[in-house]
């Protein structure tokens, strides 16, 4: 019995045919921070460094907040110095020494950031506003994994705007209150505004755990969410996750 012949296979249908996907194409590289930005950054993190140190070496002058004979103010530490290889000094005076080098130093180095900000308008870019409160709440359920894309965002998103808007305002804190500590007679109305000597070195003396607190939360989270901001910082140049500017 005679078979009938077999057609020739045709080309396949349009839709038939298989495109491979293109290839990920990488974020673009921007510039993302000025050398005074990047200067001004890690000295900052240095003189930090020493300050606190050195503050630790005072503190164990008298590990105590409150005049002698009455009951001292509640503190974790009360009584129990810190060790030494958390502290810069040797001893109080060598403390004193070292917390008065630095401290000039990271004021002015402060000074000169705060100028770069308003002269090029970046402190736009850092200061949280009301609107942001709407993103900040965004921003926090994504990390907390109660929503699963990650909010839009420009340089910084909210919740990092309110970080670095507080830790300004920290700052300004500690450098007042370390005034006070520092001329408490000849700024007696300082010193009072904070409620007496010992209450202003016991505000100064927290926000020393506020600044080891932020600066915690800080490397954890461009090491967890942007690694490649670590990178910018130090270069000034960026590719990474978030690419835009505000």
């Amino acid at each position: 019995m005679d078979q009938e012949p077999v057609p020739a296979p045709g080309p396949a249908p349009a839709d038939a045919e298989q495109t491979a996907p293109p290839p990920p194409q990488r974020p673009p590289e921007i510039r993302r921070h000025h050398w005074i930005v990047r200067a001004t950054h890690w000295l900052n993190a240095v003189l930090l460094f020493g300050m606190i140190a050195s503050g630790l070496q005072i503190y164990n002058a008298f590990a105590h907040f409150g005049p002698r004979g009455r009951p001292f103010l509640p503190n974790p530490w009360d009584g129990r110095p810190f060790s030494p290889r958390f502290r810069l000094g040797g001893w109080l005076a060598g403390g004193l020494n070292w917390h008065f080098a630095l401290a000039w130093p990271l004021v002015l180095t402060g000074l000169v950031y705060l100028i770069y900000l308003v002269a090029s308008g970046e402190w736009r870019s850092l200061l949280f506003s009301p609107r942001d409160v709407p993103r900040a709440w965004q921003m926090q359920l994504y990390y907390l994994r109660l929503r699963r894309e990650h909010p839009p965002q420009g340089k910084h998103n909210a919740l990092q705007k309110a970080a670095y808007s507080a830790i300004f305002l920290l700052g300004v804190l500690s450098v007042l209150t370390g005034f006070a500590i520092y001329k408490p007679v000849q700024l007696w109305w300082l010193t009072r505004l904070f409620g007496g000597y010992e209450l202003t070195r016991y505000w100064h003396f927290w926000a020393v755990w506020l600044f080891v607190a932020f600066t915690v939360v800080h490397v954890v989270m461009v090491f967890a969410v942007d690694p490649a901001s670590l990178r910018a910082i130090i270069t000034g140049r960026y590719r990474g996750r978030f690419p835009s500017h505000d």
